[in-house]
Order: structure tokens, then C-alpha cells, then sequence
């Protein structure tokens, strides 16, 4: 039994409100999450079927945490529940998890009615690139040059209920985003693939289309809640929407004064305006912060109050007043990265403060080369969080698109890139006529492939080569797969593991020769291998026992493309962390360092002429509301752009925080220590130092 005695009265409120529309309003650091669980927990006590609550957040990540906090509060109840199978363990908890990944779980169980096969695949953002290049190699002029990443980013937000907005305003412009749509959209469907935008758009469309679908979920979703609220897109609002109209028992949780994603989509005005879909609804507001102390919380108190259209809230917290906020004045970005090192170094040594307490945000990601220059030079060890991605190098990709294709061979994407990889004599030129072919019969490239029409339009040695590439896609697929029911799983197939299913593979098919030979540096070869395997022994994942190969590899590749956030949970140890203010989100540290706080950065340029000036300041009072004990503020008078150092002014926003808790640097840089701190300092150098 979930034991409420230990939230603060507010918490407390927002946890035994459980029927009707509750609004949680919650403030930076007041613990939202722990809420959330015992808010759970609290449904079950009451009698609620745990299958019939359902939380959805915007990450794999919290998702986790969630589901971990809330196991903790739900113990098992008793020896009989350790051998019920897994599947009934499952239906025995609530869900909890992406809205992507909801939407999945609806989609496998009734895309069928849509026309896609159950088995679909999911295009990540480079597939989804590639898709786009390919569309616009058969409709742009020769020479003309069209950007596929802003392409991509219009169909997404045209897709995505956009076409009211001003990139359409243009006749032409919205006549171009139709065609190409109405070409990508028919470039998935011929390869049995969905993109991100479709996992919501083709379930509110099943809701539309089939309402026995909809009530069905309405039935086993019940109680309903939405975490980070303020985050959520028009999309993603309905279907909120249409899974609680008749039920009513949806719980939002969420800040307005944290809502900084207007630029991928999110529309603050799902939580500011909620009373117009749910006018019943109860507003709990949490205020009082367990993260920062006072002088942080003041501080950003006074300047987020300079928003306008806002829920109005006050944070305070019970840590005391706390040290003044920094200001540093720098003449150039390279003083004010060593200006940053130099004050983090002084900690350590004298205050023996880890690297690891310490973090630097900033704007944009450009503004990270000084400071790993000023990092690397005083050997301090650091993590940049947004850096190259494990699943975005090239073997890894590689692999990701041969195990696509073999659960889905008619995924030309995947198949155009591992065609020739390693070369088997299926040159570009030939490819390309592939492609060709495809799109004259309509049908996917391994199709073609396979058409005797179309194999003799190819020289002899060719045609061999195809023929080889045909026969080696369906021998490895008859391992995962049975033989007279290719999407079906083979019996026997369970008896071994993917581990030694894909080893076995990438040894036999001369991938990792290729790999080795491709590199010049013997050691940078290895380490690519090396990667391969970290990643197979990963691939059974830890609800493998009874599944057959081709499910595992299914459920794998489904949570490889939904799970985006996995890199940044790795421990890193004893680092400073170097973040940028839109990643930062949800994130603690007991210093923070803020940079490049100047009108051009942020407010960045582009606000004044978007309108966005309220969501830059949102961004800055994220960045401050990360600070628990220590904030360091810094502008530089000039600052390098494309190679000329240019003027800078000091960010408008540093005028709204108030003058009596912020000092200057040089000031305190003036100010005497007595002999007693003089001496603490002094003596821990020396044992430091020792």
C-alpha cells in the first residue's frame, strides 16, 4: 500500500485526486515524478484494475524510471505471482510508456484494417532522409540543389496538422509539399513502413475509421495520465483526446513556464487552454522546489513573470537563501572558457568539489569548441552530451539495415544500402536500373530483383550476381524464418539465440573482413568489429526465453528505433557535463555554468522575427532552474563568427533578474577572505597538492 504520509500536502492532493480531469501544475523541481507513481499506486488501492492505467511521457528513459519507482511501491503480492507467466505479469501492471510506443502497441494489434501487413517497420530519421533524396532525384531540375532535411521537416509539420501555418502560405510551396508527400507516402507503404508522424497519424485514423477500435482502448484505458503535458503537439493532444472524451479520468501533468519545443511542434496552449476541453477540471499546483535554493528560485520567479500568457506559480524552497548568482564579463569566448575551467579547478582543489558536480549549458552547440579547447588543455575529463551517436556509425548501421531486410525484404531503403556492402558486383549503375524497374512496375527493388523479366534486360555476370544476392537474402531469412510462411515464426527457431545467430552471419557473409580491409589503421578496424559485437550481444534482450528468432528480432529493431535515448544514460564517471540549454531538460546539477548569455544567442536572433522571445526566456529559466547550490553567469564583448570577431551586447533577459541577487565577478574577485578561510583554503591545496 502506497503510504501518502510522505508527500507535502499539495503532493498529496495531486495523488489521491484520481477521478475526473486533474491539472498538475508542476513547478521545476518539485517532484513530478514522484507524484505520478504514487498517484498510481494510490488508482490500484482503490481498487483499480492495474491494466486499466495508462501513463504516457515523451521518453524511453522516463518511462523507465517511472516503471522502476512504481515497481518499488507494488511489490509482488505474494509467492503465486513469481510463476504466473510473463504475459499475465504484464497484463498485471499498468502501461507506461512513449506515446510512440503506445501507438505501436495499438498498431500491431490492428493495422491490418488499414491495409499495412502486421509486421511493419519503423523508418528512423535517415531513412526517412533517404526516401526524400530519392523522391527528389526524380523531380528536381539538373543542377538544382534542394535541402532533403527541410524537406523532411515540412512534411512533418504538414503532416502533422501544419498547413495552416506560414511555410504554406506560398500556392507553390504547398503544391510542392502534396506531391512530395503523396510520392513519400507511397514509398513507405510500398516497403510496409511507417515514419515516427505516422505511428500517431495512422492511429487516430484507425480511432476515426473503426470505432470498436477506439472504444476497445477507451475500455482498457481507463484512467489515463500524460506527463510533460506542456510538451505535447496537436497529434498527440487528440489522441489524449480521444482516448478519455467519455471517461473523463485524465490526469495532465506539466509546466507551461518549461514548455521550450515550439519549434518541433509543441503547442503550449493544450495545457493554458485545457479548461475548454475539460471545464471540470482541478488544478493542483506544486510551488514548493526540493532542487535549488532560494536566490535561484527568486531569481527565476522574477524573470519568468515577464511572460504574459503563463499559469502564475512561485517557487520556493526550504534549502535557505544560498550564495549569490556570478555574473562574468568576458572579453572573448576563449577568457570566458577559461575564465569557467579556472573557477571549476578552484573548487576542486580547494573545496575538493568533483568534476562531475559541475555542468555547462549553453545556446547552441557551436559554443561548445572553446570550451573543450580550455578543458582538454587543463586535463579536465569531460562529457558532450549530443556527440556522435553508437547507432548512428556506419557498421552499426549497416548491420541495423541486413536485419531489416531480413524481416522485411521489401524495405528498399535498407536494401540499397547493404546491396553492394561488402561488394558482391551489384555496381551503382545497376542498382540504379533496379530502381528504375521498381518504379515502372510498381513493386519494391527486391521484387525486381527477383522478376525474370527484368533479370535477362541484364548482362550475363550481372544477372548471376542478382540471382546470387536473391538466393543469399532468402537463405539467411529461412533461419528466422519458417519456409512456407515467410512472416510467420519458425518453430524451432527458439532454440537457439540471436547472439549466435547474427555472429554466425556476420562472420559467413565477409562483413567484417570488408570492415577490417576498408580501414588503413588495423586498431580502427578492430574497434568497428568490436562494436558489432557489443551490439549482437544485446540482440536476445531480456524477455528472449520462448519467443522465436524472428519475434526478438521484431521486438529489437522496434525498440532500437524508438529508443533514442539510450547514449546519454551511460555512467561517465567523474566528468564535467557540457549540455545544451534544449537538452538540459529534467536535468540536476549542484553547479551550473551558463554561457554566452548575450541578444543575437539568447534571445536568439530569429525570436524577434518568429515571435518566439517568450520561449527563449522559458529557455533561460530551464537553464537557471538547473542549478541546485552554485549559478555562474557570462557574456563575452565580442565573440567569433565564421571567422571574424564580432561585437557583443549582454542578453536583454539579464535585466529582469533582480540586481540584489546577482554580483559581479570582478567584485567578488576584489573582496578580502578572512585569515580562518584563507587558511581552510590553503590547507586543503596543500593536501590536495599531497
Amino acid at each position: 500500500m502506497a503510504n501518502l504520509s510522505s508527500l507535502n500536502p499539495q503532493q498529496r492532493q495531486a495523488a489521491e485526486t484520481i477521478n475526473g480531469p486533474v491539472l498538475i501544475l508542476a513547478g521545476a523541481g518539485t517532484g513530478k515524478t514522484r507524484v505520478i507513481t504514487y498517484r498510481i499506486a494510490h488508482l490500484i488501492d482503490k481498487g483499480v484494475a492495474p491494466e486499466n492505467i495508462l501513463a504516457v511521457t515523451f521518453t524511453n528513459k522516463a518511462a523507465r524510471e517511472m516503471q522502476e519507482r512504481i515497481n518499488k511501491l507494488m511489490p509482488r503480492r505474494s509467492q503465486k505471482s513469481e510463476v504466473r507467466s510473463q504475459k499475465d505479469d504484464k497484463e498485471a501492471r499498468p502501461t507506461i510508456c512513449t506515446f510512440h510506443s503506445l501507438c505501436v502497441r495499438i498498431l500491431r494489434s490492428h493495422i491490418e484494417r488499414l491495409g499495412y501487413k502486421r509486421s511493419f517497420i519503423i523508418y528512423d530519421e535517415s531513412e526517412q532522409l533517404a526516401a526524400v533524396k530519392k523522391i527528389l532525384s526524380g523531380i528536381s531540375a539538373k543542377g538544382e540543389k534542394t535541402d532533403p532535411s527541410a524537406i523532411l521537416a515540412l512534411l512533418s509539420k504538414f503532416k502533422n496538422g501544419g498547413e495552416a501555418s506560414a511555410a504554406f502560405a506560398d500556392p507553390s510551396v504547398r503544391a510542392l509539399a502534396e506531391h512530395i508527400r503523396t510520392r513519400y507516402e507511397s514509398a513507405l507503404r510500398a516497403c510496409n513502413a511507417v515514419d515516427f508522424d505516422d505511428l500517431i497519424l495512422l492511429t487516430l485514423r484507425l480511432f476515426n475509421e473503426f470505432p470498436d477500435v477506439l472504444e476497445a482502448c477507451r475500455a482498457k484505458y481507463r484512467y489515463v495520465m500524460a506527463d510533460e503535458y506542456q510538451d505535447t503537439n496537436a497529434t498527440q493532444f487528440q489522441l489524449i483526446h480521444a482516448l478519455t472524451l467519455k471517461h473523463r479520468n485524465l490526469c495532465v501533468v506539466g509546466d507551461d513556464d518549461q514548455s521550450i519545443y515550439g519549434w518541433r511542434g509543441a503547442e503550449i496552449a493544450n495545457l493554458l487552454d485545457l479548461e475548454k476541453h475539460f471545464p471540470e477540471v482541478k488544478i493542483v499546483k506544486l510551488e514548493q522546489n526540493y532542487r535549488s535554493t532560494n536566490t535561484i528560485l527568486t531569481a527565476a520567479n522574477a524573470l519568468i513573470k515577464n511572460n504574459a500568457r503563463r499559469r502564475a506559480k512561485s517557487l520556493w524552497s526550504q534549502k535557505g537563501q544560498g550564495t549569490k548568482i556570478l555574473l562574468r564579463a568576458c572579453n572573448n569566448e576563449d577568457e570566458e572558457a577559461t575564465e569557467i575551467v579556472g573557477q571549476i579547478e578552484f573548487a576542486r582543489l580547494a573545496h575538493r568539489v568533483p568534476w562531475k558536480e559541475n555542468a555547462i549549458l549553453f545556446r547552441t552547440n557551436i559554443q561548445s569548441r572553446p570550451i573543450e579547447t580550455a578543458l582538454r588543455k587543463a586535463g579536465v575529463r569531460y562529457h558532450l552530451i549530443g556527440g556522435q551517436s553508437f547507432f548512428d556509425r556506419r557498421e552499426i548501421r549497416d548491420f541495423l539495415a541486413y536485419l531489416k531486410m531480413f524481416i522485411n525484404p521489401h524495405d528498399d531503403i535498407s536494401l540499397l544500402r547493404i546491396a553492394n556492402t561488402p561488394a558482391r558486383g551489384l555496381s551503382d549503375v545497376t542498382m540504379e536500373r533496379l530502381l528504375g524497374a521498381s518504379h515502372e512496375r510498381k513493386c519494391s527493388v527486391f521484387a525486381a530483383m527477383k522478376n525474370p523479366l527484368v533479370a535477362v534486360t541484364f548482362q550475363k555476370r550481372t544477372h548471376e550476381c542478382i540471382e546470387a544476392f536473391v538466393a543469399f537474402i532468402e537463405r539467411t531469412r529461412a533461419t528466422l524464418c519458417s519456409v512456407d510462411a515467410v512472416h510467420q515464426p519458425s518453430a524451432h527457431s527458439a532454440d537457439t539465440t540471436l547472439q549466435i545467430w547474427a555472429d554466425k552471419f556476420l562472420d559467413e557473409s565477409g562483413y567484417l573482413l570488408e570492415l577490417r580491409r576498408q580501414e588503413k589503421d588495423p586498431e580502427a578496424g578492430d574497434a568497428r568489429v568490436r562494436n558489432l559485437r557489443d551490439l549482437t550481444a544485446t540482440l536476445d534482450g531480456s524477455n528472449a526465453i520462448g519467443k522465436a528468432l524472428f519475434e526478438r528480432l521484431e521486438e529489437f529493431l522496434e525498440n532500437i528505433t524508438l529508443d533514442s535515448d539510450r547514449e546519454d544514460e551511460e555512467e561517465k564517471g567523474d566528468v564535467v557535463t557540457l549540455i545544451t540549454m534544449h537538452s538540459c531538460k529534467g536535468l540536476e546539477f549542484p553547479r551550473v555554468f551558463i554561457v554566452g548569455l548575450e541578444d543575437g544567442l539568447l534571445p536568439h536572433t530569429r525570436s524577434t522575427t518568429e515571435g518566439t522571445l517568450d520561449e527563449e526566456r522559458r529557455l533561460f529559466y530551464v537553464a537557471v532552474t538547473r542549478a541546485m547550490l552554485s549559478l555562474t553567469i557570462s557574456h563575452c564583448a565580442s565573440r567569433k563568427k565564421y571567422g571574424q570577431l564580432l561585437p557583443c551586447h549582454p542578453s536583454r533577459f539579464l535585466k529582469e533578474l533582480p540586481p540584489e541577487l546577482v554580483e559581479a565577478a570582478d567584485e567578488k574577485d576584489k573582496k578580502p577572505v578572512s585569515e580562518a578561510v584563507g587558511k581552510s583554503l590553503f590547507d586543503a591545496m596543500r593536501e590536495a597538492v599531497g
